[in-house]
């Protein structure tokens, strides 16, 4: 009994069980560092559902088509005891050429800690409209020319803060609201009371002035067979989003771009009846004002580095504590790892109040200096707890520059890692991973092991 017992204190002083027990405590950590993580992702649906109701208040991103001319037109059928009636119909063309020039003016609107991005824009929208003289009318159906209008679709209303007047041919027809959605969203009409001529060989030309309020981002339906949407603005990240990849060149003050889409690169067809057209949002394609500096996201990629942080610094507390024969607590550790947790919730704290860089500074320093402190009071050795301070900041720096570089970030971890593994393994392997007697009792061991060799030899 008494040597079972024995046995079983050397066991809880051994290598091993300190080790067993350092992994079982890292493991434990995980659990407030997944804590965190929800944190992060609950800050994060908070701005984002403050930041929708701002945009809300201003407008919503805005996507802009048309305009599209119609003609109402009445078919004439028999039914089955050949008696005629008739069904009314309406044919919508798009431009033969489509000219967007853009003009942005984003800005930054905060509410609390929260920050969102508005912009106003200026569109003239031009072009033209082939002439109809060449339109196929059969004999059952007729036109109504004289009711022709012209329709442009804007997802969000709200943001129209001018009166938008038509020009066709040089005449002025003022736009109201429509009572249908055909593509997107609502419609501004503006009836051209009998300005259509269905025997003119002319093209119809047409210009209006948009001016525009959204959030967001910005897109555009070439309708046109030919389109072609120039925009510039004054902010220096532009994010270009939708099926077509504009031709741009960014500047420190802002951007241009400029998009070319012809008829062949587009699904749109030139004309259709009624509704009989799909939603055509695939076919957008746009500016996203990108928010150069999401700092929830910087807080959630570095959270997921905290196993490394703990796992590191506690190998770095237990070859300390092998190679000076210092006896460091269980309890000890853990104060370590809940100062390495408590990091990320300063650096969440922090970082939605002032610049992630900076916010990173402060946390940092502030964990490293908290850790070295209590260090100090373990080791006593000012050697020991200064090789501890520079591997927590060569830590801090390494995760600060995988933060940044988001396209290598895999590449330069895993080159990291692998680098912190090969130096953990030089520094291991003059460790004496068994205890003097254990080793003795092996040797024994192995020599009554070759003496029996021997004797059982022939």
């Amino acid at each position: 009994m008494e040597t079972k017992k024995r046995s079983e204190e050397k066991f809880t002083q051994s290598l091993t069980f300190k080790a067993i027990m350092i992994a079982i405590l890292v493991l434990l950590l995980l659990i407030p560092n997944a804590m965190i993580q929800g944190l992060i992702s609950e800050r994060q649906e908070r701005s984002e559902q403050t930041i929708e109701k701002i945009n809300e208040k201003w407008s919503l991103s805005q996507t802009i088509c048309g305009p599209i001319l119609t003609i109402p037109f009445t078919t004439t059928y028999l039914d089955s005891e050949k008696n005629p009636y008739t069904k009314e119909h309406e044919l919508h063309l798009t431009p033969k050429d489509l000219n967007i020039n853009t003009r942005l003016f984003p800005e930054e609107r905060y509410y609390g800690i929260y920050k969102t991005i508005l912009y106003k824009s200026e569109n003239l929208i031009s072009g033209h409209f082939a002439p109809l003289n060449q339109l196929k009318v059969e004999n059952n159906v007729s036109f109504h020319f004289d009711k022709a209008y012209l329709t442009l679709e804007l997802s969000d209303l709200r943001g129209v803060t001018n009166q938008l007047d038509f020009q066709l041919n040089g005449k002025s027809y003022p736009a109201e609201v429509g009572n249908t959605k055909r593509i997107i969203g609502v419609n501004l009409v503006g009836n051209l009371n009998g300005a259509i001529d269905p025997v003119s060989e002319n093209d119809y030309s047409f210009e209006c002035q948009l001016n525009l309020n959204g959030s967001g981002d910005i897109n555009f339906i070439p309708m046109g067979s030919v389109s072609k949407v120039e925009m510039e603005g004054d902010w220096t990240s532009p994010g270009f989003i939708g099926s077509y990849p504009p031709e741009y060149k960014l500047t420190d003050k802002g951007f241009k771009a400029t998009w070319n889409i012809l008829s062949f690169n587009r699904s749109i067809p030139e004309h259709w009846v009624d509704d009989n057209i799909e939603q055509l949002q695939n076919s957008s394609f746009g500016v996203n004002l990108v928010n150069p500096v999401d700092h929830y996201q910087q807080n959630m990629r570095s959270a997921k580095y905290s196993l490394m942080f703990i796992a590191l610094t506690f190998v770095t507390f237990f070859f300390v504590e092998v190679l000076t024969k210092k006896r460091i607590h269980p309890i000890q550790y853990l104060l370590v790892g809940i100062a390495l947790i408590l990091f990320y919730t300063l650096l969440l704290s922090i970082s939605e109040q002032i610049n992630f860089a900076i916010a990173y500074l402060i946390a940092s320093i502030a964990t490293i200096v908290l850790i070295t402190s209590y260090a100090y009071s373990i080791f006593k050795n000012k050697t020991q707890t200064g090789v501890l301070a520079l591997m927590l900041c060569i830590l801090y720096v390494f995760l600060y520059v995988i933060l940044q570089l988001e396209d290598v970030a895999l590449l330069i971890g895993s080159i990291g890692l692998f680098i912190i593994l090969g130096i953990i393994m030089f520094f291991s392997r003059k460790i004496k991973w068994y205890k003097p007697e254990e080793e003795a009792a092996a040797a024994v061991a192995d020599n009554e092991n070759k003496d029996l060799i021997i004797e059982v030899a022939p």
